[in-house]
């Protein structure tokens, strides 16, 4: 029945050619072109009359219009079947009638419409699978019972789709035969029908409405794969970012980001990459470089070499963890390495004020090798902590989700959104904090497990016993590091325990925060550059490696008298010069690479072939600049009086037969080229790559012996091979050389008197050649990878050390520079004895700063604290009169004394300090919830706790920032205290004078009065003109000259005027005030003394003694 009803939808259509019929006809003319008759659509149609339409007419399948049966004609049922298969179906027959399908009226027609806009709304599935395949099947017709019409159509109409599927697969072989055939690249169209539809694969359709490439499909994988990084993905000569990663390197790049077919790209040059990547790391972003992990050659002969290339992320950095060129010459800051910063934190009880943690930090410098730790106790305000982060100053933190407090939060947060640096600091968090004996273990398996980077101290068991000594917290903290940093291949940063620094050490001064800010030790607090700090001052280094040490030493001055006194000594003697060992050692620190990153780049396996030659050269430098003494001669260093340089000349001599030996097995000139495969002096060092040179020598000699196969083919002995546009082993035929060519000859291109061809066996050698060429990169990169390997093995820790010593030698040599400047001194250490006062003396001593950055000269000053004299000096005088430039001058030339450095002073003399304290200036911290006043009073309370009889404070105008008799009485309480019970050295800044008599008054012999001299004249408009002379003298001033001060600063002259009358009134109103009260209270004592006469004699004399004061400051008018 379904054959009747698909000939009845076939004899209502308009005739079809014969070219359609399978006869013998159509199969002798396959493969010739048919002929030009037309085919005749119209023939035995109701409109036959009429002339075929221009335009082919839009065909509607009859599967929507119902039908009767139509009989088969008597000529067809008695005419024997053909063997046609499939096809025998849609065959025409000329003996069919052609009837015109009359349109059936009724419910039958009304539910074969409502199919119809079922199957076209997307509720039935033959239409899918007839518009995949783009033909119409004809639908049985709908005779039967109204009830089960739909279901019986719909059954039969499946059962022809299957049909027609197979007649159209039947098609689709042939065709794509005779396209093979004809060598035609595009695939046969994909074949309709139930069989394929349900196992074929439906491309997704794009934002675009295009279907999505292979290409983004990849793309979109890899974002998958790697959320929250910004992939840089390498296409050809490009780098590409797509959607959300192209949005961002539009707004940090500058790019422009444009949509292109389904995802948003950015692009960069691929020779820019490195630029763009430092730009984006700078920011604070995560970022991945993807790159095809296939070969062309080797694709070819894989079983993927139909497919896309395949990418992967095949590095990953952050700021922290990227490992920066040699030599490379954009560094954000030359003098520092970027550290990696680890915090984890315990509670230890409390709250509020009384809160308590347990903190513990690991600094990594994976670009040095530096690694910090410490674990300390820390206050509700986390200063220890900010402390060390202002030291360290960390370009990533790694933080735990959420097992930090609040108050820890909150300092983190402030010090990032106000570091005031060039890059963004960025924040890793991990989800939860490895529990110690899990962080144990990961540390026992990374330490005892073997390969080649196992050090010296892993075959002693020093590492295992380091370990075991960390503080559980920093055992965690270190394991957290660790699992992080594998994830950037620079683990092996933590290989060398012996290299691990504490934080604080008994031997070295911690300078707070506070200090470093309002100092300036490490950059100036105007415009947050190097420029004007004390780091910029002393800094004289010729090698990277010897700034970064530098500036560790100006961070932690020394409080150890011994490695203090070895300091200035070495100092010493490089001013004198008398060795010429001290000027060959300062020649070789000259022009000398980063040899600690260089280290770092190899231990990494990052170190290219021209960065291991410069590094090699360097050490052989180093290596040989001082011969190792026969036996029976004297070391080198025995020459020098100073320890520390005669290490630097014992050490370096010990580099000499390891870097020698490594020399010797590298060939400089292939290796400066890049030449992996080429820059061994033994080639039997690696047998494969002499196995795929062997290779690839064999494939060219088969390339000469087919040059002579194809001389004798052309008939021409002289033939030789040439180049052309990259291609070799190209064969050029003159054209009027009429030569015969083979037609498997692949003609590559064709002048006017010149063909060039590839042989097919060239072609297939050159495929050869190609693929071992490949495979000989690669297996030279191994075996590169291996010899770097060998040098961390072998000889990282020797070299390391070396560095260091040259590090230290660079470092004397800067002190020397700066010692050599006129005006400067060495300071004279005094050792604090049992009874003893200890003492800071300084006379005629200069900022070291302004001094330099000013072309005036800078009036010098003279203090002594201790030693005879009082230990805490306050300091009063007019604004601008340089109070602060004093005291900072004083902390300064204490700073640099302790790291080893000459002073700009005549002489100065010092008991070691081992702390110093400030509290100057006025700034909020409105994120943390702290306004000026209440900053000033926390770091004043956390100066109070610090402080000890052997550290100098300096207090700036404690209490401005509340009213004025507050202010005053929290002045005058700290200074009690500092005098009465810590006992400090104290440089106390004050426009307070009641404050500043009082004390003086309280404590004669611990508190002194100085101010900044100055002028005073008084001109004709009753104005005064004050003259600072910028000089410390003895003695207390009232005035702070505070109008005066306005008027430099250009303020209207109207407002000077009522100002100062105001001023004036105000000061008679409470002088006034107090002569009364001093009145009223001299009558008290007066009454007093009378009536204590003769009963109690020790409170009649105290009587006496105030109101003999009294009576004084009333005649003197002076405060009391």
């Amino acid at each position: 029945m379904s054959k009747k009803r698909l000939l009845s939808s076939q004899a209502a259509q308009p005739t079809i050619s014969s070219f359609f019929s399978q006869s013998s006809s159509s199969a002798s003319s396959r493969g010739t072109k048919r002929g030009s008759t037309p085919i005749d659509l119209t023939l035995d149609s109701d409109d036959g009359g009429k002339s075929p339409p221009h335009k082919r007419q839009k065909t509607t399948s009859a599967f929507f219009t119902p039908r009767k049966n139509v009989p088969p004609s008597p000529k067809s049922a008695t005419q024997p079947p053909r063997s046609g298969g499939h096809a025998e179906q849609w065959r025409f027959d000329p003996a069919s009638p052609s009837k015109v399908l009359q349109p059936v009226e009724g419910e039958k027609q009304r539910r074969a419409h409502e199919r119809a806009k079922k199957i076209l709304l997307g509720s039935d599935n033959v239409l899918a699978h007839r518009s995949s395949s783009g033909a119409a099947t004809p639908a049985p017709d709908g005779d039967g019972p109204p009830e089960h019409d739909e279901e019986r159509s719909a059954d039969e109409g499946d059962e022809a789709e299957k049909k027609f599927g197979e007649l159209m697969e039947m098609f689709s072989s042939s065709n794509s035969k005779a396209r093979k055939g004809k060598g035609a690249a595009k695939k046969a169209a994909p074949v309709a029908g139930p069989s394929r539809s349900r196992t074929q694969k439906v491309d997704e359709i794009g934002p675009s409405g295009q279907a999505y490439t292979p290409f983004e499909l990849q793309v979109r994988e890899l974002k998958a794969k790697h959320p929250g990084t910004v992939l840089m993905i390498q296409s050809g000569y490009k780098m590409l970012f797509f959607e959300e990663d192209a949005k961002i390197a539009s707004k940090e790049l500058g790019m422009v980001c444009f949509p292109k077919r389904n995802l948003l790209t950015a692009m960069i040059p691929l020779h820019r990459r490195d630029v763009h990547l430092k730009k984006l790391l700078s920011q604070g972003y995560k970022v991945g470089i993807v790159e095809q992990t296939e070969t062309a050659a080797l694709k070819k002969i894989g079983d993927s070499r139909n497919e896309l290339f395949a990418r992967e992320v095949t590095h990953l950095y952050t700021a922290a963890t990227y490992v920066d060129d040699l030599n490379t010459v954009d560094e954000l800051d030359p003098n520092s390495a970027p550290p990696l910063m680890c915090i984890l934190e315990e509670p230890r009880g409390g709250m509020g004020t009384d809160e308590r943690v347990n903190v513990a930090m690991v600094a990594i410098s994976p670009s040095t090798g530096d690694v910090v730790w410490d674990e300390f106790e820390d206050n509700h305000m986390r200063i220890e902590l900010e402390t060390r982060l202002v030291h360290t100053k960390p370009y990533e933190l790694l933080l735990p989700m959420k097992d930090l407090s609040s108050a820890t939060e909150k300092m983190i947060k402030h010090f990032t959104e106000h570091s005031h640096t060039e890059h963004r600091m960025r924040i890793e968090r991990f989800n939860k904090q490895l529990a110690f004996t899990d962080a144990f273990a990961a540390l026992s398996k990374f330490y005892t497990e073997k390969h080649a980077n196992a050090s010296e101290s892993f075959n002693k068991g020093d590492l295992m016993a380091a370990v075991t000594g960390f503080p559980k917290l920093v055992v965690a903290a270190l394991a957290q590091s660790l699992k992080y940093l594998i994830t950037f291949n620079v683990a092996d940063a933590l290989r060398e325990i012996r290299f691990f620094a504490k934080f604080t050490e008994r031997t070295h001064m911690l300078l707070n925060a506070n200090t470093l800010t309002n100092l300036e030790i490490y950059r100036n607090d105007t415009d947050y550059s190097t420029k004007g700090s004390l780091m910029w001052m002393l800094d004289r280094t010729s090698t990277k490696f010897g700034a970064r040490m530098l500036r560790s030493w100006v961070g932690r001055p020394l409080v150890d008298p011994h490695a203090l006194r070895e300091r200035t000594e070495a100092v010493e003697e490089i001013l004198a010069n008398k060795s010429p060992k001290l000027t060959q050692l300062r020649e070789l620190l000259r022009r000398l690479p980063d040899l600690a990153r260089g280290l770092c780049r190899i231990q990494y396996g990052k170190c290219t072939p021209q960065e291991l030659v410069t590094l090699l050269k360097a050490f052989k430098k180093a290596g040989t600049a001082f011969f190792a003494p026969h036996p029976s001669q004297a070391s080198q260093g025995s020459q020098l009086k100073s320890r520390l340089l005669a290490d630097v000349l014992e050490a370096l001599p010990k580099l000499r037969d390891p870097v020698n030996e490594l020399c010797e097995a590298v060939r400089f000139e292939a290796a400066s080229e890049g030449n992996e495969h080429s820059m061994w002096t033994n080639r039997d060092r690696f047998p494969a790559l002499e196995e795929l040179n062997t290779s690839i020598q064999i494939v060219e000699t088969e390339l000469m012996d087919e040059l002579k196969k194809i001389r004798k083919v052309v008939q021409k002995p002289a033939l030789k091979y040439t180049d052309w546009n990259g291609e070799e082993y190209v064969v050029e035929i003159r054209k009027d050389e009429r030569r015969d060519i083979p037609a498997n000859w692949t003609l590559l291109s064709s002048t006017k008197y010149l063909r060039r061809y590839h042989t097919p066996q060239v072609r297939a050698k050159l495929q050869e050649r190609a693929q071992f060429k490949e495979a000989l990169v690669l297996e030279a990169h191994r075996a590169y990878l291996s010899f770097l390997a060998e040098i961390v093995d072998k000889d990282y820790a020797l070299l390391r050390d070396a560095v260091n010593k040259l590090a230290v030698a660079d470092c004397l040599f800067s002190l020397a520079q700066v010692a050599a400047q006129e005006g400067y001194c060495r300071p004279k250490l005094v050792e604090r004895k049992e009874g003893e006062e200890d003492v800071l003396e300084i006379v005629q001593g200069r900022h070291p700063m302004i001094e330099a950055l000013r072309a005036e000269p800078f009036v010098p000053n003279g203090l002594k604290m201790g030693g005879g004299e009082t230990r805490h000096k306050i300091i009063t005088g007019p604004n601008m009169g340089g109070k602060s430039s004093a005291v900072r001058m004083t902390a300064l030339c204490a700073i640099m004394a302790q790291v080893g450095s000459y002073v700009p002073a005549e002489s100065m003399t010092l008991s070691l300090l081992d702390g110093v304290l400030t509290r100057m200036g006025a700034s909020d911290e409105l994120a943390r919830g702290r306004s000026t006043f209440m900053v000033e009073m926390q770091e004043t309370s956390d100066i109070i706790q610090t402080a000890t009889p052997r550290t100098l404070v300096v207090l700036d105008e404690l209490g401005r920032g509340t009213s004025t008799f507050d202010g005053m009485a929290i002045a005058s309480a700290v200074l009690h205290h500092l005098a009465q019970n810590v006992k400090c050295k104290t440089l106390f800044i004050t426009h307070y004078p009641q404050v500043a008599a009082d004390l003086e008054r309280l404590f004669p012999a611990e508190v002194g009065n100085v101010h900044m001299g100055f002028t005073e004249e008084t001109r004709i408009d009753d104005s005064r003109e004050v003259t600072f002379l910028y000089r410390l003298e003895s003695g207390l001033v009232t005035e702070s000259f505070g109008i005066e001060c306005a008027r430099l600063a250009r303020l209207p002259e109207s407002v000077l005027k009522i100002a100062a009358g105001k001023a004036l009134h105000m000061r008679q109103m409470i002088e006034e005030r107090v002569r009364r009260t001093k009145l009223r209270k001299c009558g008290q004592l007066i009454q007093r003394c009378v009536a204590e006469s003769g009963f109690n004699t020790l409170v009649h004399s105290t009587a006496l003694e105030e109101l003999r004061d009294l009576l004084e400051s009333l005649t003197t008018g002076q405060p009391t």
